[in-house]
């Protein structure tokens, strides 16, 4: 992490210092400046991968890049893909796993810290 002066910007590299977006997960969280989310950046080539069931305590916002996912949302699946942003309210039960394209996606926790209730 390091500030670009006089600005007070602050900018996070990559913690595996490749400079591409591909094959690339990572938590962000405690951001600098009180921004008061915390998030994930995830790219994977791979099919079938993805967290669990769990919830969290406030709504997760699912910004969808390239590929796709099914997703399990309470009691419904959907196919999310590029282009598309899913927002699941806070207390839903929450899995998705990766398409046969892969999948790139922002998710936006609305918490300064990840609070993840893992159901299995």
């Amino acid at each position: 992490m390091s500030e670009i002066a006089n600005s007070g910007a602050v900018v996070i590299d990559r913690a595996d210092g490749r400079d591409d977006g591909e094959d690339w997960t990572e938590n962000y969280t405690e951001l600098p400046g009180g921004v008061g989310i915390s998030l994930i950046l995830e790219s994977t080539s791979q099919e079938g991968v993805g967290p669990r069931l769990h919830l969290h305590h406030y709504p997760e916002t699912f910004v969808i890049r390239r590929g796709s996912a099914v997703f399990t949302v309470g009691d419904s699946q959907l196919v999310g893909k590029a282009g598309q942003i899913i927002v699941v309210p806070a207390e839903t039960p929450h899995k998705f796993r990766t398409g046969p394209d892969g999948y790139e996606a922002l998710h936006i926790h609305e918490s300064s810290s990840f609070e993840t209730v893992w159901l299995e």
